[in-house]
């Protein structure tokens, strides 16, 4: 029996365009492994019983009478996904960034599983890097598992696994596709009625209807209504990227927080509204006291049922640039993210920690799928955060020192930012359209200034 994708997922693969791909991407930097690259190699290859997923590739149903497949991908070859790379010398972190835009910037393989794994060596004092790619179609709640989340231990001499053999199941002919198409009819008539109704309607507008409602945007109706003001941001994207990072010591957003009240999150989007501020600013852009930048800021919430962290809902909030008082940034921001938090039954950081311990693809490729299917009209850039554990992790050995999340771009989007904390540091991820936000590192340099100035306030 052939496992179908949803309407949601297969949204995400007819929507993706070659200048705007859906790939979440990461990049963990490790301390060398005691076997190098090769302990690296062997265990993903150990490890991708844990995820079948990834062994397996979309299959369209013939006539498109239903959604795609999933299928065992008889042609896996490991070395096709897992590939290695190496810097030049000295191997700076300027150097590793130049790599992953480019990685990013490139589609995945629709005819082989959607993920890729490059290990890089070459970085300064020995260090390797991990660049991971997932397409979020693979990405369908916390019950999924990702690839880098199964490559990290809590020990560093924690025993490798063996491999475990794998056979892939016969690829269903054209013919069995069709007829369990058909029985699936048979067995729910309404699926008949959506796939006539899909096959009429404009694809892009039924992949928005179906995103919106996912996104629980009637809490920010407000928001909705209105267009979401101008930005250099939005701007036409092209086909490459750039990549920029930034880090903040942890204890030092706890101690922001301390002093002025809210949440470590309320004071990472006040950081970032005041380096879109001054970034603005560098760039001759008119900024006044009403100015605002919106985010669509994905957030995890228990369902119905009270299961927490079972979905991600979309916050649609203001960032209030334009007010030069960092405090009174930080004011605004914590009274509009409470009311979102209340009404959304937000799920705390650690929740999220003990419910899906370090899965930080897995959350930021929830909040993509999010912000994916809505109108690029309503907001200027995505926005989001996803709490680790703050302790040392390992990778066959080696531990891992950073971590930096690549959120996807949607079309019309210059810039998206992750946020991802572990062991004592939040790492911001910056993935910006080369034409229209070239100029990203400098935003990056501007998250580091801001974080010391709100630190000053707290004094």
């Amino acid at each position: 029996m052939v496992e179908r994708l949803s309407t949601l997922d297969a949204s995400f693969l007819y929507l993706e365009e070659p200048g705007t791909p859906m790939h979440v991407g990461g990049v963990l930097v490790l301390e060398a492994p005691p076997g190098g690259l090769d302990a690296l190699e062997s265990l993903v290859a150990a490890r991708l019983s844990l995820v079948p997923r990834y062994r397996q590739r979309v299959v369209e149903v013939p006539g498109q009478l239903a959604n795609p497949v999933w299928v065992d991908d008889p042609e896996f070859d490991i070395a096709y996904h897992v590939r290695r790379s190496g810097l030049p010398r000295p191997g700076t972190t300027t150097q590793l960034l130049d790599l992953v835009s480019r990685l990013n910037s490139r589609p995945l393989d629709r005819n082989r599983p959607l993920w890729e794994a490059y290990l890089v060596e070459g970085l300064t004092g020995g260090r390797v890097a991990v660049v991971t790619k997932t397409h979020p179609a693979l990405v369908d709640g916390l019950s999924a598992v990702d690839i880098g989340q199964v490559l990290l231990d809590p020990s560093p001499d924690a025993p490798a696994p063996e491999p475990v053999p794998w056979r892939p199941q016969p690829l269903p002919s054209g013919l069995e596709l069709v007829r369990s198409a058909l029985d699936e009819y048979r067995q729910r008539p309404s699926t008949l009625v959506d796939a006539a109704r899909s096959a009429v309607t404009d694809t892009r507008t039924t992949a928005a209807r179906l995103g919106g409602l996912a996104g629980g945007l009637l809490r920010t109706a407000r928001s909705a209504i209105l267009p979401a003001p101008h930005s250099p941001m939005n701007a036409p994207v092209g086909r490459q990227r750039r990549v920029a990072v930034a880090c903040a010591d942890l204890d030092d957003l706890k101690r922001v927080r301390k002093a002025h009240g809210g949440t470590v999150n309320d004071v990472l989007l006040t950081v970032v509204a005041g380096a879109l501020r001054e970034w603005l600013l560098s760039r001759g852009e008119p900024v006044v006291s009403g100015t605002t930048i919106r985010a669509l800021v994905p957030v995890s919430v228990q369902d119905e049922e009270g299961e927490a962290g079972s979905r991600v809902t979309s916050h649609l909030v203001d960032l209030p640039v334009g007010e030069p008082n960092p405090r009174v940034r930080l004011a605004r921001l914590t009274y509009a993210m409470r009311g979102a938090s209340q009404h959304g039954r937000s799920v705390g950081a650690d929740s999220l920690i003990a419910l899906s311990g370090f899965a930080p693809s897995t959350l930021h490729a929830l909040g993509a799928r999010a912000a994916r299917g809505l109108s690029r009209r309503l907001f200027n850039v995505v926005v989001t955060n996803v709490p680790g554990p703050q302790v040392p992790l390992y990778a066959a050995g080696g531990r891992m020192l950073e971590v930096f999340p690549v959120v996807p771009l949607a079309r019309g989007q210059g810039l998206s930012i992750g946020m991802t904390s572990y062991d004592g540091t939040v790492y911001f991820g910056f993935n910006a359209d080369r034409d229209s936000v070239g100029d990203v590192d400098v935003l990056a340099d501007l998250v580091e200034q801001q974080v010391a100035e709100l630190v000053e306030t707290s004094s």
